[in-house]
């Protein structure tokens, strides 16, 4: 009544091609996500390294200021008349152009 059922040899895909998924996921994940987000360290690192004494900047916190002196790791930036604040470095986000907070 009941015949036995005998399951087929099953081929199993090469080694390569189970790894295919994997490989075609992690280019992507490079390309979308890793190599964009190290182009922009990079910007930012050329940014910082560039900065000099009379730029007008916005700082990571909203803040726009002036720079008075310029140190190793500190800046001195001016934000309004005979305010001026000590930040590091890093917390500046860009630097804007020449008059730029004189007409906000």
């Amino acid at each position: 009544m009941i015949s036995l059922a005998y399951a087929n040899d099953a081929v199993a895909p090469g080694g390569l091609m189970s790894f295919v998924p994997f490989i075609i996921i992690f280019i992507l994940f490079y390309f979308m996500l890793i190599r964009p987000q190290m182009q922009q360290a990079k910007a930012h690192k050329k940014l910082i390294s560039e900065l000099k004494k009379g730029d007008e900047v916005l700082l990571a916190s909203g803040i726009l200021g002036i720079i008075q002196k310029v140190s190793e790791i500190y800046l001195i930036v001016n934000i309004s008349n005979n305010t001026e604040i000590k930040i590091q470095r890093n917390s500046v986000q860009s630097v804007l152009s020449k008059g730029t907070i004189k007409s906000i």
